[in-house]
């Protein structure tokens, strides 16, 4: 590979290099400034020069080969939408230029893994290093493979990402109605796989959480309950469908609505959708989670026993404080225990810790997700925040809620001292420190210390955006906001 290019770093901790899932929610703390740039950024690994003629993406530079999660997709709709928002403009090449180039990557995720064709994917590690019970990069101390809630979640959303698109593009190029068929029949059967009920299924009925199965050589599986951010994901899998899009493509409604009456068990396996099932202004939702699933979730992550953290929400729930997660393979143990700071754990050098902190770009992902849901149901779907208190939130205001206690972490408490800056005395107290902000790689799961690489200038500007919104958009202006008219 040979490049040179304006790229914006993760930090300068280890400049220069760049990593292609951190690229991508750069772009998007960057939209807000410069949606140019922002745009130039995301189209860049893209290019003939960076991606490998089998369309893989490289992660980064000491490793193309390792696999990213593929936040590409998210990022461009998101991008597309800021700038309608902003700018009032509609930048519908850029999405044929950056949908040319995300069909081949997607089809180099269904080919190289999808490793039997049942729609189940893998990926290895996919960012999260130290997250997993194995170094899921290496190959697993019991023989077999993984299949994984987070890799098979990342192409559900994948495949929404490219359906909203090509019905964007499908206003000036109805061509692209076509493109877009594939991609319902991709989520439907993810949605069938990743849903199945059973003992070898990622969904546990009884924990009510999805896990990563471990598929042994024998054709035996077992579920590796660890609860994280890979259970999480398929909540990130949800995309609301307005009215007016439904209208710019009624040839991929109605081969929807006829796979969905052929297969009655694909239906089952999503969010309930269709005619009969619309929610606020006749939106409908594709969605990996159905209302039944989404309330037990989300009681763990609203827990602040679990993973609702004083400034975010964490990688791994505290629950594995007292009762971490044990796997014993040959005579050797195999444990995930909740760490809020740094990894007590030499997997990926040591460097690294998802087994406890507060990681920006996630949270983010969550937060929109959240939204989403709150497009479709309104004030109608309630929950209660935190789990147990009592006190009920619409999903804007658990959204809200969420986005306040991570922006919390860089203010100021009723001490004067910024919970970012943790024990260092000179940031807390020196006149000609004590407003330096510094983006960190990371935060401590329980007091919001920044922790790892900084400055981690990339996806820790994701907080702005957060503020950004936040500020500007009340709970009645988010439900109307997607409100277009036809053609528009």
């Amino acid at each position: 590979m040979v490049n040179a290019d304006v790229i914006s770093m993760p930090d300068k901790w280890e400049y220069p290099w760049y990593a292609g899932w951190d690229l991508a929610f750069h772009s998007v703390a960057f939209a807000s400034v410069d949606v140019d740039f922002a745009k130039q950024q995301l189209e860049l690994l893209l290019r003939e020069t960076y991606m490998h003629p089998n369309s893989q993406l490289p992660a980064y530079e000491w490793n193309f080969s390792d696999v990213n999660p593929p936040v590409q997709p998210w990022a461009t709709i998101f991008l597309y939408r800021m700038e309608q928002t902003l700018h009032a403009r509609s930048d519908v090449p850029f999405l044929k230029r950056m949908f040319g180039k995300l069909h081949p990557n997607f089809t180099w995720w269904v080919n190289r893994k999808d490793r039997f064709g049942k729609s189940v994917f893998e990926g290895g590690f996919l960012g999260m290093d130290n997250i997993g019970v194995f170094d899921r990069s290496a190959p697993l101390p019991t023989g077999g493979n993984l299949e994984q809630a987070d890799g098979t979640a990342w192409v559900a959303l994948f495949c929404q990402n490219m359906l909203e698109i090509a019905t964007e593009i499908a206003g000036e190029d109805p061509t692209y109605e076509d493109l877009a068929i594939g991609f319902v029949d991709h989520f439907l059967l993810i949605a069938n796989a990743m849903n199945r009920i059973g003992p070898d299924g990622m969904w546990d009925e009884e924990d009510g959480f999805y896990y990563d199965v471990l598929r042994l050589p024998d054709g035996s599986a077992t579920r590796l309950k660890v609860r994280s951010l890979v259970g999480l994901l398929p909540l990130c899998a949800t995309t609301v469908v307005e009215p007016w899009q439904v209208e710019r493509v009624p040839r991929l409604l109605a081969h929807a609505a006829d796979r969905l009456n052929r297969r009655p068990e694909l239906r089952a396996a999503i969010h309930p959708t269709g005619s009969e099932h619309r929610g606020h202004e006749g939106r409908g939702i594709l969605a990996l989670v159905n209302p039944s699933r989404l309330r037990r979730i989300l009681a763990r992550v609203l827990d602040e026993k679990e993973f609702l953290s004083p400034h975010g929400i964490r990688s791994l729930s505290a629950y594995h404080r007292d009762h971490p997660y044990v796997f014993n393979v040959h005579g050797d143990e195999y444990r995930v225990g909740y760490q809020p700071a740094e990894s007590d754990t030499g997997m990926f050098g040591g460097n690294s810790n998802w087994r406890g902190p507060i990681w920006m770009p996630m949270n983010a992902l969550l937060i929109r997700a959240l939204l989403n849901f709150y497009s479709f149901y309104g004030d109608t779907f309630r929950v209660e925040c935190p789990t147990g208190s009592g006190n009920t939130m619409n999903l804007y205001e658990v959204a809200r809620e969420i986005s306040a206690r991570l922006v919390r972490t860089f203010l100021r408490d009723e001490h004067g001292k910024r919970p970012i800056h943790g024990g260092a005395r000179p940031f807390q107290e020196d006149p000609h420190w004590r407003d330096l902000i510094l983006f960190y790689e990371y935060f401590h799961g329980d007091n919001g210390a920044g922790i790892g690489a900084s400055h981690q200038t990339g996806w820790t500007g994701l907080a702005a955006t957060l503020i950004q919104w936040f500020g500007f958009v009340d709970a009645e202006q988010a439900l109307a906001l997607a409100r277009r008219p036809k053609g528009k």
